[in-house]
């Protein structure tokens, strides 16, 4: 079975096949033999988006098949009744920025993904609303024996997700909320590691 991984629709590969090796999101980290480092990425964007897009340097992402840039707009100025008509002001502010930057957006992600060899994705927030906007959806594969795939069955049948797939990707993001702390302590373990393999032994 394979799940794919999605934080809002899908984009394919742009014509890419799918890539084996290893990878994690995040400054640095366990790059993949055949990929260029993207450890300066995040310096890269900050340099090369307009000065008036975002009020602080976005934040930048990165994995082996995706960059994800989230910048943070302006605050509104406006008041409103109640929290759902701010939420309803900032999705829309979002939605302005998002059709407002397109042409642009799309010529910095080509150089991006030229440079780099990932695809690019966009996001933005205004105060607590926050949107991505198409990101891709990576298939992973995988095998599993009964005991796990009841708990994916579990999950379907009672509605938390509608196929076992879904639920999949349910279980990973379940545990990146929990695990979190854990899991960039294993990611600086392993950027060490690859530092140390990049240097080789000193003679």
């Amino acid at each position: 079975m394979y799940a794919r991984f999605n934080a809002e629709g899908f984009m394919g590969h742009g014509g890419r096949g799918w890539r084996g090796g290893r990878g994690w999101r995040g400054k640095g980290g366990w790059q993949q033999a055949d990929l260029p480092s993207a450890e300066d990425a995040p310096a890269w964007f900050a340099g090369r988006l307009p000065d008036d897009w975002f009020v602080e340097a976005p934040e930048v992402t990165v994995d082996r098949e995706e960059i994800i840039v989230v910048g943070r707009l302006p605050e509104l100025a406006e008041t409103f009744d109640d929290d759902a008509a701010r939420s309803a002001a900032e999705a829309g502010r979002i939605s302005r920025f998002r059709e407002e930057t397109r042409d642009e957006r799309i010529e910095i992600a080509r150089q991006a993904e030229h440079q780099y060899n990932r695809k690019v994705a966009w996001g933005a927030r205004v105060g607590d609303t926050e949107e991505l906007f198409t990101t891709l959806s990576a298939p992973v594969m995988t095998r599993l024996r009964q005991p796990e795939r009841r708990v994916l069955d579990t999950l379907v049948d009672a509605g938390v997700a509608r196929s076992r797939s879904e639920a999949l990707a349910w279980a990973v993001r379940l545990v990146g909320q929990h695990a979190d702390e854990w899991l960039g302590e294993l990611r600086d373990a392993m950027s060490k590691v690859d530092d140390l393999r990049s240097r080789g032994p000193e003679l």
